[in-house]
């Protein structure tokens, strides 16, 4: 059984992830190779497309939201992923059991008195054809369950009735609230979509989905990142290879996933909030080379996330907009004014010494970042002091 190093574990996700390289496909197809974003920061998901992808511009992303093709909605661990539709379509189900539990968990004294299974048919019923915030369905739903909390009612008709959140949220340039429909009113009966991998059962195929996004892995690790539970009796049945990580234990894997080199170089890449290379694993030594907790902002996201340098997580990224000073306009008349520039400024935090190749390489690549985020603006990169 082959055994891989901690470095050649990391090269071979930084390859899954899309992240060893930049890559000529489309958003929809970065969507479904990587299983789905996180979207718990609307904008975020433009970022983790924006550092993959050759030729990746935010139309392409809110496009696809608004044709409807992906879906902004909450399936593994329970938080919100952009995924593609007909992903959405065949595995939301398995998350059914892990939205109740949650549920279960933080609301079960706000529901006093209220039918889960007649909260989800109301639900149902109020959410077809309309796009309401979670305060608007509370408020409509408390009308029959005055008993209980609008906000816990809120909630159970946003965990129990597959929902998703709808454009202008997750559109880049845009604000707006988080408003919900219901799935199958905004994607009709079916879904448009690829086939995915040949398997029996959803289940099968999201394991599959996750290890050629992440793999290779443990059980645990796939737990991790599903939120699902008793995947060992899956992985049990599915022709998977078994390789030996570098702590000896089993890591399961695709028959004929590619391996790189443990040698391979791997470019500066600046990763937005919440991004999954982060969070899907049980042990995440394969990237993270320190105790550091993956840090999980507020906001609306693409102003700040995490840089992985040689691919391993080891500074962070931040950025902020000011005056730049003023200039005159350009222009004949004399009386033409003067205006305001702004500059955006990417401060990088590393957590060790940075070679001067390394500064250089960030420096260049934050650059890109900054013309993605802030087109027009004059760009700043700083170092700032380790903390």
């Amino acid at each position: 059984m082959t055994t891989l190093s901690l470095r050649a574990l990391n090269r071979a996700t930084l390859d899954r992830q899309l992240l060893l390289g930049r890559h000529p496909m489309t958003a929809r197809q970065a969507v479904r190779r990587l299983a789905g974003l996180q979207g718990q920061a609307p904008l975020a998901p433009y970022v983790g497309l924006w550092t993959r992808l050759s030729a990746f511009t935010p139309d392409a992303l809110s496009d696809l939201l608004t044709a409807r093709t992906v879906v902004r909605a909450a399936v593994m661990r329970g938080t919100v992923h952009v995924v593609d539709a007909a992903d959405f379509a065949t595995f939301r189900p398995l998350f059914s059991p892990l939205l109740t539990a949650v549920l279960d968990t933080n609301f079960r004294r706000g529901l006093a008195g209220a039918d889960p299974a007649e909260v989800a048919r109301d639900a149902a019923e109020l959410l077809t054809g309309r796009t309401l915030t979670r305060a608007q369905i509370g408020r409509e739903l408390a009308a029959r369950w005055p008993g209980a909390d609008p906000m816990s009612l809120a909630y159970a008709a946003t965990y129990l009735h597959p929902v998703v959140q709808v454009p202008p949220r997750g559109i880049w340039g845009k604000s707006a609230q988080a408003t919900w429909t219901s799935a199958q009113a905004w994607l009709g009966q079916e879904a448009d979509g690829e086939p995915g991998p040949e398997a029996a059962e959803p289940v099968d195929q999201l394991v599959l989905r996750y290890l050629a996004a992440f793999g290779p892995a443990t059980v645990a690790d796939i737990q991790m990142w599903s939120g699902l539970t008793r995947l060992r009796e899956v992985t049990g049945r599915l022709p998977l290879r078994r390789l030996r990580g570098p702590d000896g234990a089993e890591l399961l894997d695709l028959a004929d996933a590619p391996l790189p080199d443990e040698d391979a170089p791997a470019p500066p890449r600046f990763l937005p909030e919440y991004d999954n290379v982060l969070l899907s694993y049980a042990d995440r030594r394969r990237v993270i080379p320190h105790a550091r907790q993956p840090p999980l902002w507020p906001g609306n996201g693409a102003t700040q996330g995490t840089v992985l340098i040689d691919g391993l997580w080891n500074a962070l990224w931040e950025i902020t907009r000011k005056d730049a000073g003023t200039r005159k306009d350009a222009g004949t008349r004399k009386d033409a004014g003067t205006r305001k520039d702004r500059s955006a400024v990417l401060t990088v935090t590393p957590f060790r010494a940075l070679t001067a190749p390394e500064e250089a390489d960030l420096a260049e690549e934050g650059a890109r970042l900054l013309a993605f985020t802030s087109p027009g603006q004059v760009p700043d990169v700083r170092f700032a002091p380790r903390p």
